[in-house]
C-alpha cells in the first residue's frame, strides 16, 4: 500500500535541470533549493570534451566540469520560483562584474 501511494505521489512531482552552474554558487542554490520545498534528485559533474564521462561525486581535478542539477517539487510554483531566485543570482553576479571592470 505505501508502495502504491508513493508511486501515485511521485508522478505529480515536477523537474527542473539547472545546467553548467559555478561551483561558487551550488551552497546557495543548495539552500534555496531546500528553503523552497524542494530537493534535488540528481547532481552530476558532466565533462565538457566527453558527453560519455559523468560523476555523481566532484573528480579529482574539476576543471572542464560542468555541473548540472535536476530539482524536484511537489509544486511548480516552487521550481519557478527558484530559477528566478537563481537567474536573479546570475544576472547580479554579471552586473556587479560590469561595475568593477568599468
Amino acid at each position: 500500500m505505501l508502495m502504491e501511494n508513493c508511486q501515485t505521489d511521485c508522478s505529480k512531482y515536477g523537474h527542473m535541470e539547472l545546467k553548467n552552474i559555478n561551483k561558487e554558487i551550488i551552497p546557495w542554490l543548495e539552500d534555496v533549493i531546500e528553503e523552497n520545498n524542494s530537493r534535488i534528485e540528481r547532481k552530476e559533474w558532466k565533462s565538457k570534451y566527453n558527453s560519455y564521462v559523468v560523476y555523481d561525486y566532484e573528480p579529482f581535478c574539476a576543471d572542464g566540469f560542468e555541473i548540472n542539477l535536476l530539482v524536484s517539487s511537489y509544486d511548480y510554483a516552487y521550481l519557478n520560483f527558484i530559477k528566478y531566485l537563481y537567474d536573479e543570482k546570475l544576472n547580479t553576479i554579471e552586473y556587479l562584474n560590469n561595475c568593477i571592470s568599468v
